[in-house]
């Protein structure tokens, strides 16, 4: 694509974009938010006149309508330079040619910017000086915040947006009331000697903003793609036989998910077909209550009072039948004469794993061998531990010096040996004698 982000060079000096040499009319989502496929790009539309407008894109999904002189021919991709209310601000064309006038009718403008105009394509100053202030930004909010948490608003300050030549910076918050702000656009003009302006957004506008993954692990449909916000309600999900749970429901924007809408039309069309309102059906055996619906398979699984445990799947058309008995005033003997039939699936040949690839155990016994491995090496080297210890006991004990300490150790040994004999013999003598005089 024709980005100031390639890696090709800078492509705004060129009336062709110098990225994936699509001529900037591919659409691969990398160089920008909310991109438009250019279906007319490869039509020869010689007798149209392309209108002189163009849409710019600029930080995120802020996009406007430009005109430009009739001797400049901007390019999907190109860095232009643009007029603003005060100086100039710096933005990519994002469409071109008569794809521009659909945009416009369908956000309902009737024609560009009358006053502002695309000045001329962007130098490396002017990038240079674009990026300089873009890297300002997100200090900028962290000492916004700090100064609208100071001043004791309750707002939330998510996203500020430099102008091309940095001039002025605009603020997008977040708040569920209004705000008296005028005390915090004095601070921030006089901390960053800028003109600061305030812009409120709404939750979804902030998500679309910010971007991030969504529960379906691709890129949120508001930062990417989707335009317009529609209104989104439980009976969305109702329709559609989901549970009411807030926490899956709930987008990154903590309302309801747009993609409930996506599929809405056709759950709807399909449940024209079902009898309407909480459905009961009478039998000689007992009334039976209405579980569980499988809406596109047309299948409604009923089970008696008695019997909660025992599904009965029928038919859409077998359900029908029975409503309409009951309403003349008869009641089938029983729901198992008008069960589903169970469908036995032929389990097809597939192959064989022979070599055990497939095995989910496969690496934790490659673990019990290592561990086995290595507790035979600990093992081994406590073995060699053990006998180096006893050898270096072994040198100690045959050196001369031991020697020595052994023998003068024996020789005290010796010597209170003798001690305690004589003072054994020296009390048996005393005794013998006190046997003679008695």
């Amino acid at each position: 694509m024709g980005c100031g982000n390639c890696s090709s060079g800078a492509c705004g000096t060129s009336t062709t974009p110098a990225g994936c040499k699509s001529n900037g009319n591919c659409n691969t989502g990398g160089c920008g938010k909310l991109d438009v496929f250019d279906w007319l790009s490869g039509m020869e539309l010689s007798s149209v006149q392309h209108p002189s407008v163009a849409e710019i894109r600029f930080k995120n999904t802020r996009k406007d309508f430009y005109k430009y002189d009739q001797d400049m021919s901007p390019v999907v991709g190109d860095i232009v330079v643009v007029e603003s209310s005060h100086g100039y601000d710096v933005g990519t064309v994002s469409l071109t040619g008569e794809l521009v006038s659909v945009q416009m009718k369908k956000k309902k403008t009737s024609s560009g910017n009358q006053s502002l105009r695309i000045k001329n394509l962007a130098n490396q100053e002017d990038i240079d000086r674009w990026q300089k202030f873009q890297e300002k930004e997100e200090n900028c909010m962290i000492q916004a915040r700090k100064a609208a948490k100071e001043l004791g608003l309750e707002m939330k300050i998510s996203d500020v947006e430099y102008q091309g030549d940095g001039t002025k910076a605009t603020f997008y918050y977040t708040s569920e009331g209004r705000v008296d702000f005028r005390d915090l656009i004095k601070t921030l003009a006089g901390k960053f000697k800028i003109r600061v302006e305030m812009k409120q957004i709404g939750t979804r506008q902030e998500a679309g903003r910010l971007g991030g993954i969504g529960s379906c692990g691709r890129e949120l449909c508001c930062s990417t793609w989707l335009s317009d916000f529609r209104t989104v309600s439980t009976s969305a999900a109702r329709y559609q036989q989901l549970a009411i749970n807030p926490i899956k429901l709930a987008g990154q924007c903590g309302k309801l998910k747009c993609c409930l809408n996506y599929e809405l039309d056709c759950y709807v069309d399909a449940l024209k077909e079902f009898p309407k309102g909480n459905i009961k059906l009478d039998t000689k055996k007992g009334r039976a209550f209405l579980q569980k619906t499988d809406i596109f398979k047309k299948i409604l699984w009923f089970s008696y009072i008695d019997e909660p445990a025992v599904f009965h799947p029928l038919s859409l058309d077998r359900v029908n039948e029975i409503v309409e008995m009951n309403l003349d005033k008869r009641k089938p003997e029983d729901l198992k004469d008008f069960n589903l039939e169970p469908v036995t699936i032929e389990k097809e040949p597939d192959y064989e794993n022979v070599v055990g690839q497939d095995d989910l155990n496969r690496f934790d016994q490659a673990k019990r061998k290592r561990n086995k491995k290595r507790r035979t090496k600990n093992r081994a080297s406590n073995k060699g531990d053990n006998r180096g210890n006893q050898n270096q006991q072994d040198k100690k004990q045959n050196s001369p010096q031991a020697k020595k300490n052994n023998q003068g150790a024996n020789q005290k040994k010796g010597g209170t040996n003798r001690n305690k004999r004589r003072s054994n013999n020296r009390n048996q003598q005393k005794q013998s004698g006190g046997n003679k005089k008695d």
